[in-house]
This record gives structure tokens, sequence and C-alpha cells, in this order.
């Protein structure tokens, strides 16, 4: 859970520096911050995706997973789920309403690959790494949207922390039923997502992460797979 208390931390700190800074955080510093925690990003999926023990594994699990997660638009769905969130709480020619600071810094914060990714990878193995560079990222983005959206931000404090620790403790949870070979190759996984983040960060690319995250999931039953598959191909040959 530290990363997520990290994370809650970096939320309060930033919006209350943007509350401070009501003009906004000038777009040259944000521009260069997110450069350089993009390169961070793209470090930490390289460093984690070192763990398969498998490539057919990991190329199976990311194409099946990106398969399904076209077909079913998760990437669609998350921004039409934004979409009609900040059309409900945006009224024209009205001053920003603290619930829309809620919504919008909530889905922000919570709604992403980065989040599920760090929390399942925090939950399993206890590596907080993505969870804490996600903190810093949003410190950024606390700060530039409090300084605009006010005081509605520092309240989706709490739902990063209802969030992001119930992810964390569901992936504790299913920790168990997983062997040390099945959560390396969801690691693994998970790390190409965030490999796939640090790239769209710095701008190299315009990626729809979500719809890999699938590949988490595919990852260990794949791995699970592979064995039975190996046994009965023994049985006929």
């Amino acid at each position: 859970m530290l990363g997520v208390i990290v994370n809650v931390i970096t939320v309060i700190i930033g919006s209350s520096i943007g509350l401070l800074f009501k003009k906004g955080i000038p777009e040259k510093v944000s521009s260069a911050a997110m450069t350089g925690l993009g390169v961070c990003t793209l470090y930490i999926g390289i460093s984690g995706s070192l763990c398969g023990e498998n490539v057919l594994i990991l190329i199976a699990s990311v194409v099946l997973g990106v398969i399904v997660g076209t077909l079913l638009d998760i990437d669609g769905a998350v921004n039409r789920l934004a979409q009609k969130v900040e059309a409900k709480f945006r009224k024209e020619n009205s001053k920003v309403s603290i619930a829309e600071g809620i919504i919008t810094a909530t889905l922000l914060f919570c709604v992403g690959s980065m989040t599920v990714t760090g929390s399942v990878q925090a939950g399993i193995n206890g590596d907080n790494s993505v969870l804490i560079t996600k903190a810093v990222l949003d410190l950024v983005s606390s700060m530039m949207l409090a300084s605009t959206l006010g005081i509605g931000v520092l309240l989706s404090a709490v739902a990063v922390l209802v969030i992001q620790g119930g992810l964390v403790l569901l992936a504790e949870l299913i920790s168990p039923l997983l062997s040390t070979g099945a959560i390396n190759e969801m690691t693994c996984a998970g790390s190409i997502l965030i490999i796939m983040i640090g790239t769209n960060l710095m701008g190299i690319t315009k990626i729809k992460v979500a719809d890999f995250l699938p590949a988490i999931l595919l990852a260990p039953i794949i791995y699970n797979i592979v064995p039975l598959f190996e046994k009965l191909t023994g049985l006929f040959a």
C-alpha cells in the first residue's frame, strides 16, 4: 500500500500548490516534467520486462490481449465514460463546480492502464515503482488541474485511496493462487504496457494502452496452459 499512500499524498500536495497558483502552471514547465517522467517510466518498463521466462508467452499475451481489448474497445469505453461525466457536470457560463473537479480528477488519476498495472504489481509482488512514478505524474497533473478546477481536485485524493487501494488488496488476495512463473509473466506483460505509457508521455507515440490491458490477465492463463499443451502433444508424439 506504500505506492497508494504516496500517490494520495502527492495529489494532496499538488492540488494545494495548484490552488495557490490560480493562473496555472507554465506549459513549458509541465511539458518538460512530463518528458522526464516519460523517460523514467520507460526505464521502469524495460527493467520489468526482463523478468519474463518465455518470450512466446509474452508475444501471445500481448497480441491476444490487444485483440480482445480492441474488440471490446476498452480505450473507447474509457474515453466515452470520461466525456459523459464531463458533459454532465460541465455548465456553460458558470464557474467550475466542486463535483466537476472531483470527477475529472478521479477519472484522470484512477481510470487508466498505469493505475491497473501499478496496483497489480504492488499487490502481487510488492513492487511499488510504477505507482510511485504515477504519483509523481499525478503531482504535476493535480497542480495544473487544481489551478483551474479548484478544490474538487484536492478532494479526489479520497477516490485515489479507495480505488487504487482496492485494486492492490484484490491483487494481494489472488496472488497466493499464482505461481512464481505466472507472476513473472504477468509482470513482464504489464511492463510492456508501461513501456508504451513511457513513449506516450514522451510524445513519441499515441498508443491506446488501455486496449492492451487484457494482456496482463492472459499472461498467467497462457503460462498455465502451455504445460498442458506440451503434455497433450507429448501423448500424440
